[in-house]
């Protein structure tokens, strides 16, 4: 496995006059939390391996103001988005690819009307063309037979009807796909959307994140996968508390990278 990763940025690539096929906009989990880099890293390496023409704003991209509109700051939200479509704009940029299903949420449904008009995907949506256009092959290997259940992001399943890309290429490593009793539409948030991460819990019986945990402990998954690294973070902690060393939390992106032996 090689740790030289090409990650080049979209200033490198104005220079040369050029234009990537999509940027990647990492997002401030998979830029600064340890264990949302590891999914930037395997989607990257897969991007490599795939030969995408892709490039990164690196320190030209700030936050996309999610946190700041779903915790009630539309001002502060208005003032980090014009920011950033000022930079995608001056880029050019037309097509962007994201692993954060907040970041994907906010680009795709609340910059246009900011002036921020994109084709947005999310990441396992650019996967699974690029396994349909032949540019991306997947090996089952090491996951073949496994017992893996989908836990649905709330910005990409509810918000944005996104359920299949992601359990297609769950299907693809050749692994048994069981579902929770609340999947697709009728999804359990994580705990961690709506700014929630950020906050104290408030009085109840249970975390939401115990209860999701729980859920799926019910099918006896070997992985729970992920497609948010807000999710993989309170699906993470679920299993800490309740089941240890027994089932792993991984993202779609890094199954298919270790699948692969990227």
């Amino acid at each position: 496995m090689s740790d030289v990763l090409k990650v080049p940025t979209m200033a490198e690539f104005m220079a040369t006059g050029k234009q990537p096929e999509v940027l990647f906009w990492v997002g401030c989990a998979g830029s600064f939390d340890d264990r949302a880099r590891k999914i930037t890293k395997a989607f990257v390496r897969l991007l490599n391996k795939a030969k995408v023409e892709f490039a990164v704003l690196g320190t030209e991209e700030s936050c996309t103001g999610d946190p700041a509109k779903r915790s009630g700051n539309e001002f502060l939200f208005q003032m980090q988005a014009v920011t950033n479509i000022e930079v995608l704009n001056a880029y050019e940029v037309k097509k962007i690819v994201t692993a954060c299903p907040h970041c994907f949420n906010t680009l795709k449904n609340e910059y246009p009307s900011l002036g921020g008009d994109y084709a947005v995907m999310h990441h396992t949506q650019f996967l699974k063309s690029l396994l349909e256009e032949g540019r991306l092959s997947i090996e089952g290997g090491k996951f073949k037979g496994k017992r893996i259940t989908f836990h649905d992001p709330c910005y990409l399943g509810r918000a944005n009807d996104v359920y299949e890309a992601p359990r297609d290429l769950i299907q693809k490593l050749d692994a048994e796909l069981v579902e929770m009793k609340n999947c697709r539409k009728k999804g359990l948030c994580c705990g961690a959307g709506g700014a929630q991460m950020f906050k104290d819990a408030e009085k109840g019986d249970k975390e939401i994140n115990i209860e999701r945990t729980e859920q799926a402990m019910e099918v006896t998954p070997e992985i729970i996968a992920t497609g948010c690294p807000f999710c993989n973070t309170m699906m993470t902690d679920g299993v800490k508390n309740k089941a240890e060393g027994q089932i792993e939390v991984m993202d779609v992106a890094e199954l298919i990278a270790n699948a692969n032996d990227l």
